[in-house]
């Protein structure tokens, strides 16, 4: 009897319980969870995974046999504490936060959710400025995210600005593309690389699609090397289930103060001895990312607030 054929590939995207994988030879295969796997995995299969399929002897169908470790995965958390969460995607090497100098106008407040969750998620992250032809002037706006450390990238698909630089951070990595819609996700992409042709808007009408599918979108396979997927509601801080009093955490700025604090508990809003606040005041952190973090926090409490009512606790 023919030993079945192996292959080792990555998860695509799936749908009512077919799975598109990827193999390392770029063909591309519908498969099937093995029967075991449905059992202890099921729901935990995610778009990103490498995973080990198997071709049957006797049907050549496909069947995904094993799920690989993970080396980092963009989750939402479980609301009832319980380890593993629901996770969007795996094997992430990077966020990609993309907004548009102007049409839509950006609002930073909705750029710090989706810098806090990929912090929640141990991510690192980049951020993209796109649309630059439509600035009136110098671009200050994103300033502050530079001082802090995150690489920030202006680009213009029409004028071409940033794109080589882009593209190059895109290079043999897994990258979740996220933000709001109109920002030009999908044209930025198509424009880097050709020979994806993404439809216009694609990046920004994935949805969740259901308990027994993918939970993030489809992964787009780049014609060099990498892979993109789009990740929404990524800026939905309260469904990702972070913690409240981990909160501050996620503000690289804030993360050298904390240990300052007078208090180990300290939410810096009225504490005496707050480092936090001592940096807002001498500009080491700056005024408006202390007010996205009061917002978030607030944010937060309530909903832990009303998830613990619902629990009876």
């Amino acid at each position: 009897m023919t030993p079945p054929r192996r292959a080792k590939g990555i998860v695509l995207r799936g749908t009512g319980g077919v799975w598109q994988v990827r193999t390392e030879t770029g063909e591309t295969i519908p498969a099937s969870l093995r029967g075991r796997l449905k059992q202890g995995e099921y729901d935990k299969l995610a778009v990103g995974d490498d995973v080990i399929v198997e071709q049957g002897a006797q049907d050549d169908a496909w069947s995904i046999v094993e799920i690989l470790p993970r080396r980092s995965k963009l989750a939402r958390r479980d609301p009832s504490g319980q380890p593993g969460g629901r996770v969007v995607a795996a094997n992430i090497d990077q966020v990609v936060v993309v907004f548009a100098i102007a049409e839509p106008e950006p609002h930073v407040r909705m750029l710090d959710r989706f810098l806090v969750i990929a912090e929640g998620n141990d991510l690192p992250s980049r951020v993209v400025v796109n649309k630059i032809e439509l600035a009136p002037g110098p671009t200050t706006l994103f300033r502050e995210y530079e001082r802090i450390g995150y690489p920030v990238h202006y680009t213009s698909v029409k004028r071409g600005d940033g794109l080589v630089e882009l593209k190059n951070a895109l290079r043999g990595r897994v990258s979740a593309f996220s933000g709001p819609s109109g920002v030009g996700k999908s044209s930025l992409l198509n424009a880097m690389f050709p020979g994806l042709n993404l439809r216009v808007g694609e990046i920004s009408r994935s949805v969740m699609k259901g308990r027994h599918t993918t939970v993030g979108a489809d992964l787009h396979p780049l014609p060099e090397t990498g892979y993109v997927v789009d990740t929404p509601g990524l800026r939905e801080v309260g469904v990702w289930g972070l913690d409240a009093r981990e909160l501050d955490r996620c503000f690289p700025e804030m993360r050298p103060l904390l240990e300052e604090c007078r208090f180990g508990d300290c939410t810096h809003r009225v504490e005496p001895g707050c480092a936090v606040r001592a940096g807002v005041e001498s500009g080491a952190v700056s005024r408006e990312r202390y007010e996205s973090y009061l917002k978030l926090r607030k944010e937060l409490e309530e909903i832990g607030f009303e998830g613990s009512r619902g629990r009876g606790v």
